[in-house]
């Protein structure tokens, strides 16, 4: 399974990327139980309830997109705290850290 996270927005516009291939990483089994766990496959590309089209700038956003064999899929969320996009950080997380 190959995870990627990409973030964009915020002030400095700085753009930045993370990738995870869950069967090279220590941590991988446990972020695929932890995908397995959340409806990210059910969720809709906009994974907070506001058009992802309508975020600012100035807000960091993120888009996590997992492949695994022949399906693919992405959310986009904006990362301002709230407890829409709170469902989706704890997945995020993880993935930073692996």
């Amino acid at each position: 399974m190959k995870i990627t996270a990409t973030n964009g927005g915020g002030f400095a516009g700085i753009t930045r990327s993370h990738e995870v291939d869950t069967a090279a990483s220590p941590a991988g089994a446990a972020l695929e139980a932890a995908l397995a766990a959340s409806p990210f496959f059910a969720a809709a590309v906009d994974g907070v309830d506001d058009d992802a089209g309508k975020i600012g700038a100035d807000i960091p956003h993120w888009n996590i997109t997992v492949e695994d064999g022949g399906r693919r899929h992405s959310v986009r969320f904006a990362d301002d705290g709230s407890p829409a996009a709170a469902r989706w950080r704890g997945l995020l997380d993880r993935i930073l850290a692996a």
